[in-house]
C-alpha cells in the first residue's frame, strides 16, 4: 500500500477534478479546502461516486454539492448534539435524584456497591463502573468549581453535583448497574422498559461522542440496535428477513429515541430544525435525489410523519 503524503491545495483540486468533480470556482474551492480540511470534505464523496468499484464522481457532480453535504452534516450534527445534551442533563438529574433520595447524599452512601444490581453476572461490572466514578472524583473533583466548593467546605460531593463531571458514557453505564427498582422508577418516567432505556442510553452516548468530536454523522451505524417499536410499524418501514431496514442502528434510530426521551415541544423543535436543513439541502443538490440521500442515512420517505404520532 502506497504512503499517504501531503498534497497542497492545487494538488487536492487536481485529484478532485481528475475524478470527475466539476469545480466552477477554483479559488473559492481552495479557500474551503484550506479551512475545512480536504480529508473531512472528501469523506462525503461516497454519496456521489458511480459505484463502490468506481471511485469517480457521477457526471455533473459539482464541488458546491459536495460542500453542501458537508455543511448539512455539520448543521444536523449540531442540532442532534444540543438535544443530546438536553437528554444527558435529564438522565443525570433523574439518577442523582433517585439515588440521593434513597441512599443519601455522601459518596460513601450513594456509591455503596450494596445499593446496585444484585445480578451475579454484573458483580464485576458494578465494581468497574463505581471505580470509574470514584476515579472521576479524584481526577476532576478539584478542577471543577462546584465539586471543589463541596470538597473544601463540606468534605463530600453530593451526587447532583458530581454528575456534572461525569461523562454521558459513565452515566449510561451507571444506569445499567442500578438496582432493578431504581431502573424501573426512572424508565417509567419515559414510559419504556429498563432494557430499552439501557440500550437507548448506550446508543446516545455513542452519538454524543461522535457529535462532540465533529465526526461524520450521516452514515454512522452503531453495533447495538434499538428494539422494534410502534413507530417502525406506524411508519410502515420496510423490513428484510423480519428486520426493519431503517431506524434500528442508524441516524433515524436516534430520532426515534428522541421521540421517547424529549418532551413533545422539544421534539417538535428538534424535528422542525432537521426538516429545515433537509429542505435547504434539497435545493442545493441536483445529482443526488433527496429521497435517495435520506434512505442512505436511514430516514424513510415519510419520516416527517413521526412528528404527529403519539
Amino acid at each position: 500500500m502506497g504512503k499517504k503524503i501531503f498534497k497542497n491545495l492545487d494538488e487536492q483540486i487536481t485529484i478532485l477534478k481528475d475524478r470527475g468533480l466539476v469545480i466552477n470556482d477554483i479559488e473559492k474551492a481552495k479557500n474551503i479546502l484550506l479551512k475545512e480540511n480536504y480529508f473531512f470534505l472528501n469523506g462525503y464523496r461516497h454519496l456521489f461516486i458511480k459505484s463502490p468499484k468506481d471511485n469517480n464522481f457521477i457526471p455533473g457532480t459539482t464541488f458546491e454539492e459536495l460542500y453542501a453535504m458537508f455543511v448539512f452534516d455539520r448543521r444536523v450534527r449540531n442540532i442532534f448534539f444540543k438535544n443530546l445534551l438536553i437528554i444527558e442533563n435529564n438522565i443525570k438529574s433523574l439518577i442523582s435524584y433517585q439515588l440521593s433520595k434513597k441512599y443519601g447524599f455522601k459518596e460513601k452512601d450513594y456509591l455503596n456497591a450494596n445499593n446496585f444490581s444484585k445480578d451475579s453476572m454484573k458483580i464485576r461490572q458494578v465494581h468497574d463502573v463505581l471505580n470509574k466514578v470514584k476515579r472521576q472524583i479524584r481526577v476532576n473533583g478539584k478542577q471543577h468549581t462546584a465539586t471543589m466548593h463541596y470538597i473544601t467546605n463540606y468534605g463530600y460531593i453530593p451526587l447532583w453535583i458530581l454528575v456534572k463531571v461525569l461523562s454521558f458514557g459513565i452515566v449510561s453505564e451507571l444506569y445499567d448497574i442500578l438496582d432493578d427498582s431504581d431502573k424501573i422508577d426512572i424508565a417509567n418516567i419515559y414510559k419504556i422498559d429498563t432494557e430499552t432505556l439501557t440500550i437507548y442510553l448506550s446508543i446516545l452516548s455513542n452519538y454524543r461522542n461522535l457529535c462532540a468530536h465533529e465526526d461524520i454523522l450521516y452514515d454512522h451505524k452503531t453495533q447495538k440496535q434499538i428494539p422494534n417499536c410502534k413507530y417502525h410499524q406506524m411508519l410502515n418501514i420496510e423490513s428484510t428477513d423480519g428486520e426493519y431496514i431503517y431506524g434500528k442502528n442508524d441516524l433515524f434510530s436516534v430520532v426515534i429515541i428522541m421521540k421517547y426521551l424529549l418532551t413533545d415541544n422539544e421534539f417538535r423543535d428538534f424535528m422542525n430544525e432537521i426538516c429545515y436543513e433537509i429542505d435547504i439541502l434539497e435545493g442545493k443538490t441536483n445529482i443526488l435525489p433527496i429521497n435517495n440521500f435520506l434512505n442512505k442515512i436511514g430516514f424513510p420517505d415519510n419520516f416527517r410523519d413521526i412528528l404527529d404520532m403519539d
